[in-house]
C-alpha cells in the first residue's frame, strides 16, 4: 500500500504529548480561541498540566495541584478513575459504533439508568453532552404534548447550542445569536406564582429547571419549590424537566438533587460525570407514556438520533461510573464532606467581611464576595480594570492557583462567586488545605483593593512576559 507523506507542520501524537507550554499556548492562539487563550494567559491560567489522578494534577514543572473545580462537576469520580479506564479495556474489541444493529452495552446502561432514577422514568436517549441532552428534552416535550411554549428560569444555564441557549438565563450569551427559538419565556427562579401564571393558559409544553442553579452562583431553591413546581405542572398538563447535568450522580449528597424533596420529573437530563470523567456521555430519560407519545412506533422512531450517542465505549464508561458511585457510597461521602466544607466556609465568613454569602449542598458549594461600588483599579491594562471590577471570583482563583496550587473558577452567570466542586472522593485533609489557603488569602488581603492590586500585578507581569 502506498504511504502518503503527511503535510508539513503536521504534529504526530508522540510529538503532541511532548509540546511545551509555550508551544501549546501558541497553537491555541493561532488555531483555536485566541481571545480565551489571551485571557487565561494574563491570569496565569495557561499552565500545562500533564498528569492527573483523582483530585490531584501535576503541571509540566512537576508541581502538584488540588482540583477543586472538577471540570464544572464532571469529575465526580476524579481524574482517570482506574475502574472507568478498565471498563474501556473490557470492550476494546466490540464495535464501538454500528448503527445497523442494537447495541449490547448501551442496552445494559439504559436498564441501569431506569433502575437508579426516581419514579417511573424508564426510557433513555443517549447523546454526547449536557446541551444535547437539553435539546433532546425540549424536542421530546414539544413532540409529546403538541404544544410549543417552554418556560425556564432567570439565571439558569442549560447549554449553548441554539435550543439550550434559548432557555439559558443570561443575555450576554444570547445576544449575538438572536433571534433564538420562538415560544420561550422566562420567570424568576423560586417563584411558584410566576410559574403558575405562565402555565395556566395550558399552552406550555414544559418547564425546565435546575434543582440547584449552578452557573447563577450555586443558588438553592426555596424549601418546597421543586415539589410545588411538580404540582403546578401536573395541574396544567405541562411536562416538568429537571436538568440534573451538574447536580446529579451524587454531587449534592443524594444520587439526584430532586430527591432532597422526593420529587420525580417527567424528563431528566444527565451528562457531565456520567462518563466518569473519561468519555463524553449525555442522556435524557422519561416515562414510557411520554416516549410513546413522541417517538412510539416505527414511523416516529428515527425523529431524533445521534451518530455517537450510546456508543460502546461511552456506555461502558457510564456503567463503570454508576458502579463506583454505589460501591463507594459517594453520594453519602459528598453529603458528609459537603457539610464539613460548608461549615468551614461559614467560619471564614464570620471572620472576613469580604465574603458576602456561602451557599451549597453536598460538594457543590459557592462562595460569593462583596465588592465596593464605583471602585476603579489603577492598573496599566484596561483588561485588568474589567477583570478586577466585574470578576471578583477570578481574583481569588488567581491567588489560589498561583500561590496555593488549588484549581477553582468562578460561575459563568455570576463572576463574583467561586465554585467548589471537587471529586466526591475528596478527603477532609484536602478540604482543610483549601480552607487554610482561603484563610491565608483573606488574612493577607483585608479588602478588595489589595486583591485587585495583586491581580493587576499578575496580569501586567504575564502581559509583559508574553510580549517580550
Amino acid at each position: 500500500m502506498r504511504k502518503i507523506k503527511t503535510p508539513d507542520h503536521f504534529i504526530s501524537l508522540p510529538e503532541a504529548v511532548k509540546l511545551n507550554r509555550e508551544q501549546v499556548a501558541e497553537n491555541h492562539k493561532r488555531y483555536l480561541n485566541s481571545g480565551l487563550a489571551m485571557m487565561l494567559s494574563l491570569l496565569n491560567f495557561d499552565k500545562q498540566f500533564i498528569k492527573a489522578e483523582g483530585i490531584k494534577v501535576w503541571d509540566s514543572d512537576g508541581n502538584l495541584y488540588l482540583d477543586f473545580l472538577g471540570a464544572y462537576g464532571a469529575l465526580n469520580l476524579g481524574h482517570n478513575h482506574p475502574r472507568v479506564l478498565a471498563a474501556l479495556e473490557q470492550v476494546k474489541e466490540f464495535p464501538n459504533m454500528l448503527q445497523a444493529s442494537l447495541g449490547t452495552v448501551v442496552s445494559a446502561l439504559a436498564q441501569n439508568i431506569a433502575a437508579i432514577t426516581p419514579g417511573d422514568l424508564q426510557r433513555s436517549f443517549f447523546c454526547n453532552s449536557g446541551a444535547e441532552a437539553v435539546e433532546g428534552a425540549l424536542k421530546l416535550a414539544r413532540a409529546a404534548t403538541g404544544r410549543q411554549r417552554i418556560v425556564y428560569c432567570e439565571g439558569s444555564f442549560h447549554g449553548k447550542t441554539m435550543g439550550a441557549l434559548s432557555v439559558t438565563g443570561r443575555e450576554q450569551y444570547q445576544k449575538a445569536f438572536q433571534p433564538l427559538i420562538p415560544g420561550i419565556v422566562s420567570i424568576p427562579f423560586g417563584d411558584l406564582n410566576a410559574l403558575e401564571d405562565k402555565l395556566k393558559d395550558k399552552t406550555a409544553a414544559a418547564f425546565i429547571v435546575e434543582p440547584i442553579q449552578g452557573e447563577a452562583g450555586i443558588i438553592l431553591p426555596p424549601a418546597g419549590y421543586l415539589s410545588g413546581a411538580r404540582q403546578i405542572c401536573a395541574k396544567y398538563n405541562t411536562l416538568l424537566i429537571f436538568d440534573e447535568i451538574q447536580t446529579g450522580l451524587g454531587r449534592t449528597g443524594e444520587m439526584f438533587a430532586c430527591r432532597h424533596e422526593n420529587v420525580t420529573p417527567d424528563i431528566m437530563c444527565l451528562a457531565k460525570s456520567l462518563g466518569g470523567g473519561v468519555m463524553p456521555v449525555g442522556a435524557f430519560i422519561t416515562t414510557d407514556d411520554i416516549w410513546e407519545r413522541a417517538y412510539g412506533g416505527m414511523e416516529k422512531a428515527r425523529l431524533h438520533t445521534s451518530t455517537f450517542g450510546g456508543n460502546t465505549w461511552a456506555a461502558a464508561a457510564a456503567i463503570a461510573t454508576l458502579e463506583v458511585l454505589y460501591e463507594e457510597d459517594l453520594p453519602e461521602r459528598a453529603r458528609k464532606n459537603g457539610d464539613y466544607l460548608l461549615a468551614g466556609l461559614n467560619r471564614l465568613k464570620e471572620n472576613y467581611p469580604l465574603i458576602k454569602e456561602v451557599r451549597g449542598r453536598g460538594l457543590m458549594a459557592g462562595l460569593e464576595f462583596n465588592q465596593p461600588e464605583g471602585f476603579v483599579v489603577k492598573a496599566t491594562l484596561g483588561l485588568a480594570n474589567k477583570i478586577s471590577q466585574e470578576y471578583m471570583g477570578s481574583l481569588i482563583a488567581v491567588e489560589l492557583l498561583n500561590k496555593y496550587r488549588i484549581i477553582t473558577a468562578y460561575t459563568l452567570n455570576n463572576p463574583n462567586v467561586i465554585r467548589l466542586e471537587p471529586p466526591l472522593q475528596v478527603t477532609r485533609e484536602q478540604i482543610d488545605t483549601l480552607l487554610e489557603a482561603l484563610d491565608g488569602i483573606f488574612r493577607k488581603h483585608k479588602g478588595f483593593i489589595s486583591l485587585a492590586a495583586t491581580s493587576a500585578k499578575t496580569i501586567f507581569k504575564s502581559f509583559t512576559k508574553k510580549s517580550s
